[in-house]
């Protein structure tokens, strides 16, 4: 049995390896963003995809079912026609959100100065 080396980026069985390559996509940190700010409450499918301009609505229902395969989100179907689907975070993707708050706040401290930094280096190579 090969175990986890913890914090080691460069093997497959790293576990924040594994939850990057997981959660590491702009439309899967959006949607946990939406749905945390929903919370407890659901959101249906078309609401989702109404407050997520450029989605695809192939990528978010893949995104959504990655999510819940995960346990992240939870999933409920009314049987209407055509069928009502509803999601939300369950406990464990509730608390993947301050993470990605922290990430999101630093973003924003953050990304002037990167942005900054390479105009500077685009400019020094013409």
């Amino acid at each position: 049995m090969t175990t986890s080396r913890r914090g080691d980026l460069f093997d497959p069985l790293c576990p924040t390896r594994q939850l990057l390559d997981r959660i590491g996509t702009k439309w899967t940190s959006m949607t946990v963003k939406l749905l945390a700010e929903e919370a407890p409450d659901e959101i249906r499918f078309a609401d989702l995809r109404r407050r997520m301009p450029g989605i695809s609505q192939k990528m978010l229902s893949v995104t959504l079912q990655s999510l819940a395969r995960d346990g992240l989100v939870a999933r409920r179907v009314e049987p209407t026609v055509p069928p009502a689907v509803h999601y939300r975070l369950t406990d464990l993707g509730l608390s993947l959100e301050e993470p990605l708050a922290a990430l999101r706040t630093w973003a924003e401290h953050h990304m002037p100065e990167i942005e900054a930094m390479n105009r500077r280096q685009t400019s020094n190579q013409d």
